[in-house]
């Protein structure tokens, strides 16, 4: 009896379930949605929308012109000075503490060390607010730096000349009034008026010093000595021979000439240094 029981209620829920079904079928649009949901393949998944990998951190120029700004502020104060230094020299223009800061990022102005340094270098003129390069010599061009040499008559070091204008070493080299001569001791240029106009003393050790002098008959033998003086020769008689040797030209002999000696109609080109040529016939 109890299974019977059982049975009559399962049948009756199952009639409630079909008859529910059924009004739910007969809803308008329900039967397209049913079919769409039995359309949909079962092995689909939902499309999960990926995230753009994001981009890789790169530092900026702004950030690289920092560091490189703060490297030159944390270096010596001599560095510091140097770089402002050069830039005085290179551009031969007077800079406020701001144009310098702004042109090779010394911070002159917040840095009492390199302000005090730069005022006191020995290189640089420092009038109101401004910083210019002061050279040993104030010259402007090659009429300056002729009036300046005719005063030395002994001689001025190139070295203090060097930086006086731009394009001093062309004119040193150039004019025809300056003689550029080597010193041996200190491997430095010395440069002396060239004035025919102005006789020179000679003293007499060195023009017996001057006439004793006996050079070399051989060309190699000349280039040895001024090599061994610190000078190169614009010759180069060794090479030049193997090369004739090379290709079989004979060296050609040279007719010994007669010397000539040095009278009153000879010209002479050391006009201005009369006593190396007195008493010489």
């Amino acid at each position: 009896m109890a299974l019977q029981e059982s049975l009559n209620k399962f049948k009756q829920q199952q009639g409630k379930v079909q008859s529910t079904l059924t009004s739910i079928a007969s809803r308008p649009g329900a039967s397209k949605g049913t079919q769409a949901r039995k359309a949909a393949p079962a092995n689909i998944s939902p499309v999960v929308p990926q995230k753009a990998p994001s981009p890789a951190v790169k530092f900026s120029n702004d950030t690289e012109r920092l560091q490189h700004i703060n490297n030159i502020r944390k270096a010596p104060v001599g560095a510091q000075i140097k770089r402002v230094i050069d830039l005085l020299l290179e551009t031969r223009q007077a800079f406020t503490a701001e144009q310098i800061n702004e042109a090779v990022y010394v911070d002159v102005k917040g840095n009492k060390a390199v302000f005090d340094s730069l005022r006191n270098n020995l290189k640089v003129r420092y009038e109101g607010a401004y910083f210019s390069y002061k050279s040993k010599h104030d010259l402007k061009d090659k009429n300056d730096l002729l009036k300046l040499i005719r005063k030395f008559p002994e001689g001025i070091a190139v070295i203090d000349l060097k930086d006086a204008y731009p394009t001093i070493m062309e004119d040193l080299q150039a004019a025809r009034e300056i003689w550029l001569l080597s010193n041996f001791d200190s491997q430095e240029d010395i440069a002396y008026p060239n004035d025919p106009r102005v006789p020179l003393k000679v003293d007499d050790d060195l023009k017996q010093f001057f006439r004793e002098i006996e050079l070399p008959r051989d060309m190699i033998d000349i280039e040895k000595d001024l090599q061994k003086n610190g000078m190169k020769p614009a010759t180069n008689t060794a090479k030049r021979r193997a090369m004739a040797q090379v290709h079989g030209i004979a060296p050609k002999s040279k007719a010994k000439k007669k010397q000539r000696d040095i009278s009153k109609r000879t010209k002479l080109t050391n006009a201005h240094l009369p006593d190396l040529f007195r008493n010489l016939n």
